[in-house]
């Protein structure tokens, strides 16, 4: 395959991952926004902890969507790792989305409904791009590349060690 041909594999692979993550992350934006809306208008909490609570339960709605969707090929030998780090940034994410939030309710006594709403968003959406790296960097790690996958597998079939390999390998010109 060709260079070219290679990015443009990790483009339309990486294009697909941003969809299935927004797919995710729409739908988890649709919970937080309802949950938040409906405690805003029916409790008598402050609006920062009801939407505290909020993005707690969207939080638990899209692990449950990237692991199984849009994640669904990555690594799965480490659940409990995988939850403490999704967890971990997660709550940056609630930082983050909460932290506009208050902000511009207690810093510029923004509080209308529509007010709450927008920078509501603009913390969701300041909060998307840093979990959509994390998540894809740290939580739901890649599988190795076949060709890694099938070399170890050559090895495990003849007995050889990966140094015993490197051994058996031709020097390049000029290195010995």
């Amino acid at each position: 395959m060709t260079e070219r041909g290679a990015l443009r594999v990790r483009l339309d692979q990486l294009a697909r991952e941003v969809a299935k993550f927004g797919a995710v992350g729409a739908l988890g934006t649709l919970v937080n926004f309802g949950v938040s809306n409906l405690l805003w208008h029916t409790t008598d909490l402050q609006a920062v902890r009801a939407n505290v609570i909020a993005t707690v339960v969207a939080i638990a709605f899209n692990y449950v969507g990237f692991r199984y969707f849009t994640y669904k090929d990555r690594d799965k030998s480490s659940r409990t790792k995988e939850l403490t780090l999704f967890l971990m940034f997660s709550a940056v994410g609630l930082v983050i989305e909460n932290g506009v939030l208050y902000a511009a309710i207690y810093g510029f006594d923004w509080d209308s409904p529509l007010q709450r709403n927008i920078f509501k968003f603009v913390g969701i959406g300041i909060a998307t791009c840093f979990r959509f790296w994390s998540y894809r960097t740290w939580v739901f790690k890649t599988l190795p590349a076949r060709e890694a996958v099938a070399r170890a597998e050559s090895f495990l079939e003849d007995g050889t060690t990966a140094v015993d390999a490197d051994e058996k390998r031709p020097a390049a010109r000029g290195t010995r």
